[in-house]
């Protein structure tokens, strides 16, 4: 398979690695409603935002939904969309050099894309999927980009890549007028990710696909189908309670004798002829009482006689069925959305209609997944996810991820978007809000915890910060021990066991989790602590290693290697990545 090379990419390929870990701080004050909702906003750079959130999620998000920068060069938008925040410029100048020394355009973009698609991929459950949206600027460069970071024999990750009718915002003076933009899906596994459970946007609420039945005649005329008989044997099933069909030659199906149903069922034996497209497995109903027969898919299958004389072929619709097409039309313009959010006070370009996003997120199977939006502007994603719960009686949750500042202006102007867009739309829409008429509108019910990306776990010094709690430690030295996060119900202050994975124990001595029990309040692998772990180690059989990471050791070598004990000293073997 081709990879995409450009100015910059060995200097970025690694930078989600090497991120250093941050902490979250909770603002209960930006909040809505009850914070145990599971939904999350996050103020912070993306990338050190998604780092800090990975020991909370790894593996656990089914839906990513992303609108990235389209690095148009336009300056000044209040979504800058040419990757140039001052927050990305400076970490670009730092690692891969000066602007205008050594990258040009879409090396720039691509630098600050890399890093951060490879950390999402990170989140993505086996079955999740991922949406971009982009246009034509970046759209072949992002699609090798997204083939690469989703490797697939013949690229079956790449689920599709939707074109969006965009509803208008056209520019005028083109020669060609553009109409549309894209979405690049991409599952984590193919072959793990279902069928999307809704259907095109486009198709009518009258539409036999909204059915949860698939009703087609079996009635075929033509030289493929030449006419011949089928007996209907006196049982035979009918859409109908009670009637009579008189006999007849001039449509089809032809019979020779009445059609009487009596109770939903044929009284007796009646030859039909006609051209067939489903003799034979109809026989294979008949022949087996009525009970319902595989077709040539596997799909249970029976036949009925409706009121006209025809015989229909009844077939419960497959959850594996999909019924979603390429092309996305009718879910709203970025200019409508626009005009949205001028009524509940908030200016911003180019916003993501909620339509578009709740659409590609009920493409996710799973109504009770968490959604994931790291680029997330005013809260599309979040609105979409509350609407499509509504919708669907799902139980899905957001996290949103958004800079507080994205082009210097807003910085000099002190508007924080993360604060006085994000958090304040989703307030809006959950509580409810007057708009410019005095009109009362109502909240869709819900909430949010409000967070910030905090302070570095490690200082300068590589030291662990003296705000650092026990729980903090404790998720950051299990995810980077064993890969995956740690369980909420292990997080506790009353043991130093965090978990047991794949037959090894991880215990952390730190923060006097003993509460002063031995040397250095309970922070040193010592007799005293020994004691503890052995205590814990007796209870849960099957522990084929213990890894005990604490501020000194003063058990020897010897003595550990008996105990099958490997210590790992605080901080000098928690590794930041």
């Amino acid at each position: 398979m081709p990879t995409l090379n450009w100015i910059g990419k060995e200097a970025v390929i690694n930078h989600h690695i090497e991120a250093p870990f941050h902490l979250l701080k909770d603002v209960p004050d930006l909040g809505c409603g009850h914070p145990g909702s599971g939904n999350l906003i996050v103020e912070g750079d993306n990338l050190l935002a998604l780092k800090a959130l990975l020991p909370y999620y790894k593996g656990k998000v089914k839906c990513i939904c992303i609108d990235p920068p389209y690095n148009t060069g336009k300056e000044g938008w209040t979504y800058n969309d040419s990757a140039n925040s001052p927050i990305i410029r400076k970490w670009r100048n730092e690692l891969v050099g000066p602007e205008g020394e050594t990258l040009d355009r879409h090396d720039r973009w691509l630098c600050m894309m890399y890093p951060r698609l490879a950390i999402l991929r990170d989140f993505l459950s086996d079955d999740g999927i991922i949406f971009v949206n982009i246009d034509d600027i970046e759209l072949p460069f992002l699609r090798i980009l997204l083939d690469e970071l989703f490797p697939h024999a013949q690229a079956k990750n790449r689920l599709a890549c939707f074109v969006w009718e965009t509803d208008g915002n056209f520019d005028n003076q083109a020669k060609v007028k553009i109409a549309h933009e894209y979405v690049l899906a991409y599952s984590k596994t193919f072959e793990k990710c279902p069928a999307p459970p809704v259907i095109d946007q486009s198709v009518g609420e009258g539409s036999k696909l909204h059915k949860p039945e698939i009703r087609n005649t079996i009635v075929k005329n033509g030289r493929k189908n030449p006419v011949s008989g089928i007996l209907l044997p006196s049982g035979f099933p009918a859409t109908f309670e009670k009637g009579t069909i008189p006999p007849r030659t001039n449509k089809w199906p032809h019979f020779s004798d009445p059609l009487v149903i009596e109770d939903y069922k044929l009284t007796s034996p009646v030859l039909v002829s006609s051209g067939w497209s489903s003799k034979t497995i109809c026989e294979e109903f008949i022949n087996s009482q009525y009970a319902p027969v595989l077709d040539t898919k596997n799909q249970l299958t029976t036949f009925v006689l409706t009121e006209n004389g025809v015989i229909e072929v009844v077939k419960v619709r497959s959850a594996d069925q999909s019924h979603v097409v390429s092309v996305i039309r009718d879910v709203g313009s970025t200019q409508s959305t626009s005009e949205d959010l001028k009524k509940i006070g908030i200016k911003f370009s180019y916003p993501k209609p909620v339509r578009l996003i709740q659409y590609l997120v009920s493409m996710v199977a799973d109504k009770g997944c968490i959604v994931l939006d790291s680029f997330a502007g005013t809260g599309t994603t979040a609105e979409a996810v509350i609407r499509a719960n509504l919708a669907d009686r799902g139980s899905r949750q957001f996290i949103l991820i958004q800079m507080p500042f994205e082009s210097e202006t807003q910085h000099e102007a002190g508007i924080n978007i993360a604060r006085d867009m994000t958090a304040l739309r989703m307030r809006k829409v959950l509580d409810g809000y007057s708009n410019a008429k005095g009109e009362h509108i109502p909240g869709l019910g819900g909430g949010f915890r409000y967070v910030r990306l905090g302070e570095a776990v490690f200082d300068e010094h590589g030291r662990i910060r003296e705000s650092v709690r026990f729980a903090d430690l404790a998720r950051h030295v299990y995810f980077t021990e064993t890969g995956e996060p740690l369980p909420k119900e292990r997080i506790s202050t009353k043991t130093p066991l965090l978990g047991i994975h794949r037959g090894r124990a991880v215990y952390l001595l730190y923060n006097g989790i003993l509460k002063d029990r031995s040397i250095d309040g309970g922070n040193a692998l010592c007799r005293e602590t020994l004691a503890v772990i052995q205590e814990h180690n007796v209870s849960h059989p099957g522990i084929e290693q213990t890894v005990v990471y604490g501020t000194s050791e003063r058990l020897s070598k010897a003595r550990q290697k008996r105990e099958g004990i490997i210590f790992k000293q605080i901080p000098y073997s928690i590794r930041d990545r």
